[in-house]
């Protein structure tokens, strides 16, 4: 069975790439092949070994119509907040197949903020979906008020959680420290400071950026410190299972820590971001937050709680459990 994938594909985010190499694997487990919707085809095929086409116009349209359902998701897709045209975007996809009479699967998935006719717009193609697996429990709620029968709604869970680590030595020493583009200046200099107050302290900082073309003004910020800038998730996945602490404003900072086993805390930028340190027991902060409690945390490795990472990783599982049905590891 081959299925289109629609998400942030091909942009060069190595948080949206980590959950896209998780989807391909467990994918195959169940005997499906993606078909990615990509901003860059080329790189997809490259990084993932997978199909890939554009992802909009006439080479988007064929994609769903020669295929036997759409997968969109996951991520942080049918929102507004940020875009009512890429969530029109992503809804006309949705559309587009329930209209060819395929299957539509919304999955791992942090649903809204919906605003003005953001909700209107939604709720018909969350009704009519096959499945709606989201991420955590607002997104469920708000699933829920628009009209999404229960029989079609689960909790999931993040892909990107069931990634496998890479094997690599941890340096205990050394605090990984992940910025955010396009967030108010006084939330990455916050972690500057808190970067500065670590090397006084004896540790090692790395400043880890996820995209390129977009994370640069403010790694600028970081100008002394040791950094890396990359929207490959394999090279991202590495350095951040090699440290010893996590202090992100990027939501997949910390779930690619989580996979890693590294402890973490959380910039709640968006909702998104509170409700997984929540879910997971891991410390988080209000932007701009403040630089001591930050190292604080950092010194003390508070979080997360591993019974909740385990139920996490489970309610991942069982998402793709419920639109695909149960790996098969004979294969692997």
């Amino acid at each position: 069975m081959v299925v289109a994938l629609s998400g942030y594909y091909g942009f060069g985010n190595a948080g949206d790439e980590a959950i896209l190499m998780s989807l391909v694997r467990e994918a195959r487990r169940r005997g499906v092949e993606p078909l990615v919707l990509s901003a860059d085809p080329r790189a997809t095929e490259s990084l993932h070994g997978v199909a890939a086409t554009r992802r909009t116009g006439a080479a988007a349209l064929a994609a769903v119509a020669r295929s036997q359902g759409l997968l969109s998701g996951g991520g942080g897709l049918l929102q507004n907040r940020t875009s009512t045209r890429s969530l029109l975007y992503y809804l006309s996809l949705i559309y587009l197949a329930q209209t060819l009479r395929r299957p539509a699967w919304v999955f791992g998935q942090s649903l809204g903020p919906l605003v003005g006719p953001g909700r209107r717009l939604t709720a018909p193609a969350l009704r009519r979906s096959r499945a709606v697996v989201v991420r955590d429990r607002a997104s469920y709620e708000l699933a829920a008020e628009l009209g999404v029968p229960q029989e079609r709604l689960a909790l999931g869970a993040d892909a990107a959680l069931l990634l496998e680590p890479p094997r690599v030595s941890r340096r205990e020493d050394l605090v990984t420290i992940v910025p955010r583009g396009r967030v108010p200046e006084p939330a990455n200099l916050r972690l500057r400071e808190v970067g500065l107050r670590l090397r006084e302290l004896g540790y090692e900082v790395l400043v880890l950026g996820f995209q390129p073309n977009y994370d640069e003004e403010a790694m600028d910020l970081f100008h002394g410190f040791e950094r890396e800038l990359s929207g490959d998730p394999r090279q991202v996945f590495h350095l951040i299972a090699g440290s010893g602490y996590v202090l992100s404003l990027r939501l997949h900072g910390l779930i690619l820590a989580a996979a890693a086993g590294v402890p973490y805390a959380g910039g709640s930028y968006d909702p998104k971001v509170r409700a997984f340190c929540e879910e997971s027991g891991a410390p988080y902060w209000e932007l701009p937050g403040d630089p001591e409690a930050m190292v604080r945390v950092a010194l003390h490795r508070a979080g997360p709680n591993r019974s909740a990472l385990r139920d996490l990783r489970v309610r991942a599982a069982e998402g793709f459990n419920r639109i695909w049905g149960r790996p098969d590891y004979s294969g692997n």
